[in-house]
């Protein structure tokens, strides 16, 4: 199942963001759960939470895997919510 997961940062935390990106960026490689990623940006294209698309067998795979993440780890996330999501198109 796809489930997209949105993570919005806590305000200030750029540099807890930039500290863990690439323990981030290595556990997607290494889950292999991750159909798509990226950041969310603001009005001055600063990054401020993230969009995951994962690929996993449930519900509780993809709240295992946020719970996984580094970013979740180093106490980046304000909010992070979990969505069943349907690809459409691309």
């Amino acid at each position: 199942m796809l489930v997209a997961l949105i993570a919005k940062d806590k305000p200030g935390a750029l540099q807890t963001r930039k500290d863990n990106r690439e323990a981030h960026l290595a556990y997607i490689e290494e889950t292999g759960a991750v159909s798509q990623a990226g950041p969310l940006l603001d009005a001055d294209e600063q990054m401020i939470g993230s969009l995951v698309v994962l690929d996993v067998a449930d519900m509780a795979a993809a709240q295992a895997w946020a719970d996984g993440d580094p970013y979740a780890k180093a106490g980046l996330f304000e909010s992070v919510e979990l969505l069943p999501w349907k690809k459409v198109i691309g």
